[in-house]
């Protein structure tokens, strides 16, 4: 049987006249490529070269035969001769069997040859059963044979059809990935130190790799219309005058008006001279030049002494006053028109400088800098507390019994959102790769894989039909008898 399906291969690949497939049907045998792979096959997708995939690519771990298949397909060889041989055993046993019967060898003889008999008609049957799966016994164009390589677009929309199903359900994926338990799982590998350090490690490349992909003069651009935007947006008067109050109720203005005083006396005292000239230089022509020192000298010392007073002395009259106007600003600020329309204008017109713009749009080159060199360095306080958060998240995760679920549910919404969504490209996929396999190549390699175990069919059929035969042929003589 072995030749028989030698001979039958060879058959496919005759032509006959006009270059038309001797086979039945008038198949074209699929010609080759240079590689060997084959070309314009049957089942090929269409628009690309065949054994494609849709998009045009070829298909080449179905096209090609790895020396791994090819060992494999001869694993197969040797299991056909064996089944083969199996098959010439048993027809040997029956043609001496029935010599023997009719050389009066006695009864004995009939058992043997209707067991063989048997045996090589179950041997038969499947092996025609096996060879229909991939080719046509013997190329005659019996209906229901080559199965796989004419059936085989029809086997992969089925495939797709059975994953969708079965596997890509709701209530599957829920099932399964809740038994899995990802939030106990990944906070259990989070709380490791050497795993929290390797995701800081590869936040830091991807945050790197995000910011060298940005160009700056777009995230200015962002950055800049967003701040205009929010500041255009939003009145900034009542908050400040809200802000004013507050810092004058709490008395936190007095440091800096301590201050002011500190810095006006020690001014005032480094430059005495310069004070009194400016004095000096204020009077009118006409009055005498001893006068006018004397008022200058006059005025120094008493703005000296008020300096002085203010510096030395909280309850001064003038801190009092200087309250008093911060607390009306702070009101006039909230609730009065006037005041409100001016900051809106000056906060516009601060807004529109040039020089205002280029330091916002400089703030993110810095921002940048700092980020990259923060993720760069190890020790860095961005990566230390990166890595506290993670080993804190993880610890929580792998005791919070509310996280884990919190966790499992979003996993859980997210894959199922994606299977439900997505699951006609999925199972797609499935079909448009198998459509795009060459079917001979691909009933070739189904052969080399799955064979094996068949050829094992074809003898367990000679086993087991030998032994029905035998049974059959001894209950029909004992009722005959």
């Amino acid at each position: 049987m072995e030749r028989m399906e030698r001979t039958e291969e060879d058959r496919t690949g005759e032509t006959g006249p006009e270059g038309r497939s001797s086979r039945p049907g008038g198949v074209a045998k699929p010609t080759r490529t240079g590689d060997g792979t084959p070309g314009g096959a049957p089942g090929g997708a269409p628009g690309g070269a065949p054994g494609s995939t849709p998009g045009g690519a070829p298909n080449r771990a179905m096209n090609t035969f790895s020396p791994a298949d090819e060992e494999k397909f001869r694993g197969v060889r040797r299991m056909k001769l064996t089944a083969t041989g199996l098959l010439l055993l048993v027809a040997v046993v029956y043609v001496l069997a029935k010599w023997a019967g009719n050389s009066g060898a006695g009864a004995w003889a009939g058992y043997v040859a209707a067991a063989a008999e048997a045996g090589m008609v179950g041997a038969l049957a499947d092996w025609f059963a096996v060879t229909a799966l991939f080719r046509r016994p013997l190329g005659l164009p019996i209906p229901h044979t080559a199965i796989i390589p004419t059936k085989k677009d029809q086997l992969g929309v089925s495939l797709g059809e059975f994953v969708g199903e079965n596997f890509l359900s709701q209530d599957v994926v829920r099932q399964r990935l809740r038994s899995v338990g990802i939030g106990s799982r990944l906070g259990t590998w989070l709380a490791d130190p050497e795993h929290a350090d390797r995701v800081t490690a590869e936040l830091a490349t991807a945050l790197r790799g995000a910011l060298a992909v940005l160009r700056d003069s777009d995230v200015q651009a962002v950055v800049g219309e967003a701040i205009n935007r929010r500041a255009d947006a939003q009145e900034i008067a009542p908050g400040m005058g809200k802000m004013l109050e507050k810092v004058v109720a709490d008395g936190g203005h007095r440091r800096i008006v301590d201050l002011v005083c500190v810095r006006a006396h020690d001014w005032l005292v480094l430059h005495d001279e310069q004070v009194m000239d400016a004095v000096q230089g204020g009077a009118p022509g006409w009055t005498p030049r001893f006068v006018d020192k004397k008022v200058g000298e006059r005025v120094y010392k008493e703005l000296l002494r008020f300096v002085t007073e203010m510096r030395d002395m909280p309850t001064h009259p003038a801190r009092g006053a200087l309250d008093r106007f911060l607390g009306d600003f702070a009101s006039d600020l909230q609730s009065d028109t006037d005041t409100r329309a001016r900051v809106e204008n000056l906060k516009r017109e601060v807004l529109g400088r040039g020089e205002v713009q280029d330091l916002i749009a400089s703030v993110w080159s810095s921002v940048r800098q700092m980020i990259v060199a923060a993720a760069e360095d190890e020790r860095s306080e961005l990566r230390l507390r990166v890595r506290a958060s993670l080993l804190s998240l993880g610890a929580r995760m792998a005791g919070d019994a509310r996280l884990q679920a919190k966790v499992d549910g979003w996993v859980e919404g997210a894959a199922v959102y994606v299977v439900t969504t997505y699951r006609d490209e999925i199972t797609s996929l499935i079909t448009d790769t198998v459509a795009g396999w060459d079917a001979e190549h691909t009933s070739k390699k189904i052969e080399a894989h799955i064979g094996r175990d068949l050829q094992f069919i074809r003898i367990n059929g000679t086993v087991v039909g030998a032994l029905a035969g035998l049974l059959i042929y001894t209950v029909s003589h004992a009722l005959g008898g």
